[in-house]
């Protein structure tokens, strides 16, 4: 897909579809967090492509909570080759989320910072790159990462205008992670619920069975999930069908 790498500003035919526009979509059509990552990564690589005059890799890398990882790529190998800066500890991707700049390689084969990494990666065809941060919610970053097969492609007039399209990137990312949390705490309540209500019709074959109360049935239960090292809803799961013959069905699944 051969898109232009245009600014907010930038002049266009009326017919013409804007970067945030385009964002937006990626957001709206994607089912989740994960998509839209995956979305973003191949839409920014096609962008920055058209921008240089070649073909240019494109990785997400994320760190939240202490943890870093690589979340998307716009091929395998752009996911490949930031996995293995994970894997080395260092270099310009995590260099750019910790210090909240861009970082620019020219020349991945004479870089004397993460020498061994960027060794690695230019043995592998790509000769530079440059790494721009997202700044996201609640003290998470990202990182758009580009690798490209030549030598110093990114001239200051291409960085930045990247730095100005990681801008609207990550107001797009901030806006999926927001309805990725939302439909998570969702699938949390939903999962609940039916936690319950099979716990709940466990608890009720008990108290039919020994003529007790709902307390001492529960007890029971409990005991049982302890004594079997099963989680409670499985216990009751397992309970319930084997009194009804089939898989309890919460009724709001029907």
């Amino acid at each position: 897909m051969s898109v232009e790498f245009a600014l907010p500003d930038a002049a266009s035919a009326p017919d013409d579809v804007s970067v945030p526009e385009r964002l937006q979509d990626l957001v709206i059509d994607s089912e989740d967090v994960g998509g839209f990552l995956g979305e973003l990564a191949v839409f920014s690589a096609a962008a920055v492509s058209e921008a240089v005059g070649m073909n240019v890799h494109c990785g997400i890398t994320l760190s939240r909570r202490r943890r870093t990882a690589t979340v998307a790529g716009s091929t395998h190998e752009a996911r490949l080759i930031d996995e293995v800066q994970q894997a080395y500890g260092d270099g310009p991707c995590l260099e750019a989320m910790r210090s909240h700049t861009t970082v620019h390689v020219p020349d991945t084969a004479t870089e004397e910072r993460w020498q061994e990494y960027c060794t690695v990666i230019a043995e592998r065809g790509h000769l530079s790159a440059l790494c721009v941060p997202l700044e996201l919610d609640e003290g998470a970053t990202a990182a758009l990462n580009f690798f490209a097969p030549q030598v110093n492609p990114f001239d200051a007039a291409t960085i930045q205008n990247c730095e100005l399209y990681a801008s609207q990137a990550e107001r797009s990312l901030r806006l999926a992670v927001r309805i990725g949390v939302k439909q998570q705490h969702a699938d949390d309540l939903q999962e609940a619920m039916q936690s319950r209500t099979v716990i709940d019709l466990a608890c009720g074959i008990i108290m039919g069975q020994n003529r007790c109360s709902q307390e001492e049935a529960f007890q029971m239960l409990k005991k049982a999930s302890s004594t079997r090292n099963q989680k409670l809803r499985v216990v009751a799961e397992s309970l319930v069908k084997s009194v009804a013959q089939q898989a309890p069905i919460a009724h709001f699944e029907a």
